[in-house]
């Protein structure tokens, strides 16, 4: 019996799908989470495949049980809107409620709130749930199952059309949207907070040089994270991101603060939305962009709104531009322009565009009348903006601003104490977030980043708790890489084994490649592997001529390595538990450092031909000599796109040794050791004499011509 039944439907669907291709049931959830194809019937009341019948007659199964609630709600909710949008054109956007109608499962209540405040049934100041309870005399939600849809065979489905009316225009835009057959599906929607981080730093970030995350200024995440301006200067756009210790941002550095925790449609005035899909009892205030008379002239801004929402850039930027001659004080038909604008800069990759639009939010911000939500929307995005050209100082301002206005809001200063950071004023910085924690003890996204300053001033058992707790929170913007790394790297400096568990709670979250490798800075997919024979890099000709020429190479940086030379520096990256250790750097980021090579010429005669080394941009080609007593730290390097070689010139023949993972090994004089150190490596020198080293970075050999053009240097 049962197989009977499975093989009718089958045949049927076929059948059905030959003849009207366009008709396609939609796929049923029910709230178990279990899909089930919705069944078809024939017209007249003939029974389909499974007894579902489309007439009064059959089985009911297509309509019975616990989907028929859901349906029928959706079904009378469009009939309620169809009928009176006929007489209310001008207060219904009935194009726009049908179109945002398919977003029912993520944002049910946004789709209805300041739409249908004509069906206000409850009385409460907005259309939601419980209104559309009251139209349909439902004094409770149901909660049995939603049951299949039926369609009748040989009926197509067809778009709804509308006429929308234009301001000052006689002309109408008819606009189509797609059939609603989706279901409606139970979901919970989460609220976005201000002030979150976005994901770890990627392989397309810019960072600043050194060895560890400990010297690379915390750029934006967000995978992708770094990209080129639009007229060629490198920006980053993403969240908010922190600079490192002691590491001075440039004016111009990569960057992005994005959290979008505005609404920028023109919707927005109803608050207390209905948040979980299930309970209808989470509200979440939206926030409230139009003025008294802005209202009056809604129609006409939503329109303009449509046109930017569906990606007609141009055509928005033009109705905006309209609509701010026409209403030269509105700050929301400013803002709709300034965001048109925005996203036109995007499409046309113009740094003139985008500076028009800057200047826009800022008109936009200061008419009289914008409403507090709109201010701190405009504001927000300026400053992102801003920090997306790398404008740092022209964004402080700008939060400065902002928290001037809206003294009260923990994230904004949260944001401002970021901002501090990127100019490399950690100072600043450190104050904020104490006030910050002086208001909201318990806040997750200042305690991270208070450690965070705490650690770069070296305060590694005070910036614990601190670094802890606020990953323990779970707060927004707390969940990234570089705090796992900071936390767990003070951990293994108090010689506290538990660091190891923050490196792999950092491994589980995506943050770290391994517990071993915890570079931040990544692409994806490369061979890793802590140590590498000549043979694996593919680079025999620059070993062979490293090991040939050691000699020489050695009696160059020896004539240099007094100290009344001065360039032999002291390591800056405070990777030393203990001891003194120099260097003199020949390439950095792809260049050559100054005029260092005139005071060893034939060493980098050696090197120009090799541009695996000389070119790579996330490495360095340097001398360094290490005294004595001198211990360096467990650490890992920024980046897993180079591997790092070691050629021996001056070896004591005991006391010296470097641990990459868990193997350790020893350098020798003449020979090149290859490792990657994005994995963790440490390195004692307890010989009686001084170790002098070759240290020659190289593009991993996995990476495309392409990428190492394109990657940005470190």
């Amino acid at each position: 019996m049962e197989e009977t039944v499975l093989e009718e439907p089958i045949c049927e669907e076929a059948v059905l799908a030959e003849e009207i291709p366009e008709v396609k049931p939609a796929a049923m959830v029910n709230k178990n989470g279990v899909k089930a194809e919705a069944a078809t019937a024939s017209g007249g009341g003939d029974v389909a495949s499974g007894g579902v019948a489309s007439g009064g007659g059959g089985a009911a199964s297509g309509f019975s049980g616990t989907k028929i609630f859901t349906w029928f709600m959706v079904l009378a909710l469009l009939g309620v809107w169809s009928s009176v949008a006929v007489v209310w054109l001008d207060l219904v956007d009935y194009d726009n409620v049908i179109a945002r109608a398919k977003e029912f499962p993520l944002n049910f209540s946004e789709v209805l709130q300041g739409k249908l405040s004509a069906y206000d049934a409850d009385g409460d100041g907005d259309f939601d749930v419980e209104d559309a309870k009251v139209l349909l005399d439902e004094k409770e939600v149901k909660t049995a199952a939603p049951k299949k849809e039926t369609l009748k065979k040989g009926v197509k489905e067809r778009p709804v059309s509308l006429v929308q009316k234009e301001a000052k225009e006689e002309s109408a835009v008819e606009e189509q949207t797609e059939p609603i057959v989706e279901e409606v599906i139970q979901t919970t929607e989460g609220t976005e907070e201000e002030g979150q981080l976005p994901p770890n730093p990627s392989q397309e970030q810019q960072a600043p040089e050194g060895e560890s995350p400990d010297a690379v200024g915390t750029t934006a995440k967000a995978e992708d994270a770094t990209e080129e301006s639009f007229e060629g200067k490198l920006a980053v756009e993403a969240g908010s991101f922190e600079a490192e210790a002691a590491v001075q941002v440039e004016e111009k550095e990569p960057v992005a603060v994005e959290e979008k925790t505005t609404q920028e449609d023109s919707e927005g005035n109803a608050e207390d939305q209905p948040e979980d899909m299930l309970q209808y009892k989470a509200k979440k205030k939206k926030p409230k962009l139009l003025n008294a008379f802005e209202k009056t002239i809604k129609a006409e801004i939503d329109a303009a709104e449509k046109l930017r929402k569906k990606g007609k850039v141009e055509e928005a930027v033009r109705a905006f531009d309209t609509l701010v001659q026409q209403y030269p004080q509105s700050p929301r038909c400013r803002y709709g322009k300034a965001l048109a604008e925005d996203d036109l800069a995007e499409k046309m990759r113009s740094n003139d565009m985008l500076q028009k639009a800057l200047s826009t939010y800022k008109e936009a911000s200061e008419l009289p009348n914008a409403m507090p939500d709109l201010i701190k929307a405009t504001l927000k995005k300026r400053a992102e903006r801003q920090q997306f050209l790398g404008r740092m100082r022209g964004a402080l301002a700008t939060l400065e601003k902002l928290v001037q206005i809206f003294s009260e809001d923990v994230a904004l200063k949260n944001d401002l104490g970021v901002a501090h950071l990127l100019i490399g004023d950690n100072k600043s910085a450190k104050r904020v977030y104490e006030e910050v924690l002086a208001i909201a003890p318990s806040n997750g996204f200042a305690k991270v980043h208070y450690g965070f300053i705490l650690k770069s001033e070296n305060k590694i058992a005070e910036s614990i708790p601190f670094l802890r707790d606020g990953l323990e929170s779970g707060d927004p913007g707390t969940d990234d890489g570089r705090f796992y790394f900071h936390l767990g790297d003070a951990l293994q400096r108090m010689g506290d084994d538990s660091a190891y568990k923050w490196y792999e709670r950092g491994h589980q979250r995506g943050h770290f490649a391994s517990v071993w490798q915890r570079s931040l800075y990544n692409v994806d997919g490369l061979k890793a592997q802590p140590w590498w024979t000549p043979k694996d890099t593919g680079y025999m000709d620059l070993i062979k001529t490293l090991e040939r020429n050691w000699r020489t190479i050695r009696d160059e940086a020896l004539s240099v390595m007094d100290k009344t030379t001065g360039l032999f520096v002291p390591e800056e990256e405070n990777l030393r538990e203990k001891g003194e250790w120099g260097q003199f750097t020949l390439w950095q980021q792809g260049k050559k450092a100054g005029e260092s090579c005139h005071s060893v010429p034939k060493t980098c005669g050696l090197l120009e031909r090799y541009t695996e080394a000389t070119g790579c941009k996330r490495g360095q080609i340097k001398f360094s000599v290490m005294q004595p007593g001198t211990h360096v730290w467990p650490h890992t390097g920024p980046t897993n796109c180079r591997l790092r070689m070691h050629l021996g010139l001056v070896i004591p023949k005991t006391g010296c040794k470097i641990r990459c993972t868990n193997d350790t090994r020893a350098w020798e004089e003449g020979k090149v050791l290859i490792f990657d150190d994005s994995f963790e490596h440490e390195v004692w020198q307890d010989a009686d004499s001084y170790r002098l080293i070759f240290i020659v970075d190289v593009w991993h050999p996995e990476l495309t011509q392409y990428q190492r053009q394109t990657l940005s240097p470190i």
